[in-house]
């Protein structure tokens, strides 16, 4: 088979998370593959951290934001700038991630170039397109235009062929999140003093590790969540409670007005935005998580941290069902009461900390790419057959069991083949931005 050209297109934190195992798991077979990366700045104050932490250098930079910029237009800029990318490199695949707007413009730049659109973490819906907004519609829309899906689950899966995709083009390969979590735990946090890093908080007692930052709960239900915070510091005085605080102004301004005269005291802790090394630690060492976040209801799982989820909806809904996750709305009276809960209740925190986690055993992208191999040149539809990487899932409380991928290696395999023994992030050097 002849050697693919893979173009990649990334532009927030949670993409360049989650595309890094795979940029370096094809980067590691460069006989089969050559790998061309695009960045399009969608989130650039959150984004660059992650790009030197992975030693990821783009090839092409589209830098489209600007102040007070729509979605209209953000879409626009990534779809016209990424055309002329395409233009250029002619690849074999573009390969999106999840429900953000460069995986949107990326797909459609994609389909209107014939451009095969393999589509990584796929399937997830709440059939809710206004929750979360855009992403439920942006998921939808990408399925119509990808030729191959890389579904993280069985039921994302199940998803999929409900919506009439071929058998043919869906893979379960389990999460990226997960492969990329278990990296960082064993090559950095080992060296990171967790006391040092985060001295103004009392480590010796719980911490309640807050995210929050979802666009359908700007407004009033921001403002119930962050009361509900300030009523359980109030209610637990010996609580630890640590928020990253998002960048975006409807996110900031309520924190600020409400949570930020906690902060006078001594248990809350308003944080500016972490790298995901720290991140990870927090995650590693809290005792369970408040968020509105996709990707935190996959990655604390893994760490047996409960996850209890301020939306009405989630297209991760696996978790909810594992007993991983439940969902608490953002209603300030139903936060308060799921937090005690499990606060005062070490039966049902147990329950939940020991439940398993169905979202993936870290090896999802050798079978990603595996895939992507299987299928070939994506172009016109023609593929070797139905996608055979992934057989059934059984889960264990070591997270989702699937089948190897024949010649597979774990991220920890490729990185002892290629040299990396040391804490520094593999690939290229540390630091480097093209």
């Amino acid at each position: 088979m002849a050697r693919q050209k893979l173009l990649f297109v990334f532009g927030t934190r949670p993409e360049t998370i989650k595309l890094w195992p795979v940029i370096h798991q094809a980067e590691s077979q460069s006989e089969d593959f050559e790998v061309r990366l695009c960045f399009t700045g969608q989130h650039r104050q959150m984004a660059e951290p992650l790009l030197k932490l992975f030693g990821l250098e783009p090839d092409y930079d589209l830098e489209v934001m600007e102040q007070n910029q729509g979605l209209s237009r953000l879409t626009a800029k990534v779809l016209l700038q990424l055309d002329e990318v395409l233009a250029t490199e002619e690849p074999d695949w573009l390969i999106v991630q999840g429900d953000t707007t460069t995986a949107l413009a990326g797909a459609w730049a994609g389909f209107y170039r014939r451009v095969p659109v393999a589509h990584v973490e796929a399937g997830l819906r709440t059939k809710n397109v206004s929750s979360p907004f855009p992403e439920e519609m942006n998921r939808q829309v990408v399925a119509r235009l990808a030729s191959l899906h890389l579904a993280p689950t069985s039921l994302a899966r199940q998803q999929l062929l409900a919506e009439g995709i071929s058998p043919a083009k869906i893979c379960v390969t389990g999460n990226t999140v997960i492969d990329a979590l278990l990296y960082v735990k064993e090559k950095f946090l080992p060296s990171l003093d967790l006391a040092r890093t985060f001295s103004q908080i009392d480590l010796s007692k719980k911490m309640l590790l807050i995210t929050g930052h979802r666009r359908e709960s700007f407004g009033q239900p921001f403002r119930n969540i962050c009361w509900a915070i300030r009523d359980l510091l109030d209610e637990y005085p010996d609580l630890q409670a640590v928020y990253p605080v998002h960048l975006n102004p409807n996110v900031q301004q309520p924190v600020r007005e409400i949570l930020a005269p906690k902060g006078q005291k001594s248990n809350m802790h308003l944080l500016a935005p972490l790298d995901y090394v720290e991140f990870v630690a927090l995650l590693s060492h809290c005792y369970l998580v408040l968020t509105d976040s996709g990707g935190i209801q996959e990655e604390a799982p893994s760490l047996g941290k409960p996850v209890l989820v301020m939306r009405d909806n989630t297209e991760r809904p696996e978790g909810i069902q594992a007993g991983t996750a439940k969902l608490v709305g953002t209603d300030r009276l139903s936060i308060r009461s799921a937090v005690s809960e499990l606060l005062d209740d070490p039966v049902a925190y147990e329950r939940m900390a020991q439940a398993v986690n169905p979202y993936g055993d870290g090896q999802a992208a050798p079978r990603i790419v595996e895939a992507l191999r299987q299928h070939g040149n994506g172009h016109n539809g023609e593929y070797s057959g139905i996608c055979t990487v992934v057989g059934s899932v059984n889960h264990n409380n070591g997270g989702g069991q699937y089948e190897n991928v024949s010649g597979g290696l774990s991220l920890f395999d490729v990185y002892r083949d290629r040299g990396h023994t040391t804490n520094s992030a593999p690939g290229h050097p540390a630091g480097s931005l093209r």
